[in-house]
């Protein structure tokens, strides 16, 4: 209990990090491409506060960590009207891709200062652990988003580049879409998508970050 109470506090920030940038790059994408609702609405923001679920992205996480040794959580949805984008279908996709997206290059800043901190040989442990975190944390919501199922954001992909009439259907399974990836999470049925998904983001950021490692090593 006492390791899982230590881990809590390695992943805190990260995790933090990494839930607000996705959000609030969601609703930057959405203004963007037309639509201003979550703009509106405050979510356009990087304050923690306004896109935090007390019991989706805190409670929750926390206890099944505590007890069980795994977390999954929420965030609060940011709120798009599709049809207010300027292409629904084609926006639609890029707005699902952009909380993805920021993970991915948080994952990337998560690393390199991992580098930085080898680089200036900082003895303490606990800022490498967090840099570690960072980019564990970040890979792991990334691939957990892409999943393909709505309303996750890879469903909202999924979904925007299917034949429309296929897409539509598609989309009606979305009001038990976490229903079924609780189950999938329940029966460990998510391997076959989360470490292939993680294993290809890994390599991708560890190849941007190269030059650097080349120069500091």
């Amino acid at each position: 209990m006492q390791e899982h109470f230590l881990n809590l506090l390695v992943y805190a920030l990260p995790v933090i990090f990494a839930i607000t940038l996705h959000e609030a790059a969601h609703a930057y994408i959405a203004k963007y491409c037309g639509d201003n609702t979550a703009y509106a609405a405050g979510r356009m923001s990087l304050n923690p506060m306004v896109h935090i679920d007390m019991v989706g992205t805190i409670v929750m996480p926390a206890l099944l960590y505590l007890f069980f040794g795994v977390a999954f959580g929420y965030a609060k949805p940011v709120p798009v009207e599709f049809s207010r984008l300027r292409h629904p279908r084609r926006d639609s996709a890029w707005v699902a891709l952009a909380g993805p997206g920021a993970n991915f290059i948080m994952a990337l800043m998560w690393m390199t200062l991992a580098l930085l901190l080898k680089y200036f040989q900082v003895a303490e442990p606990f800022p490498h652990k967090v840099a570690q975190a960072g980019v564990l944390a970040n890979l792991v919501i990334l691939a957990l988003n892409l999943i393909p199922i709505p309303p996750l954001d890879g469903g909202r992909i999924l979904t925007s580049i299917l034949p429309p009439r296929l897409g539509y259907r598609f989309a009606q399974i979305e009001p038990y879409g976490i229903m079924i990836v609780f189950a999938l999470l329940a029966l460990r049925l998510l391997n076959w998508w989360l470490i292939p998904v993680m294993t290809l983001t890994n390599t991708a950021v560890s190849v941007l970050v190269s030059p650097l490692n080349a120069l500091l090593f």
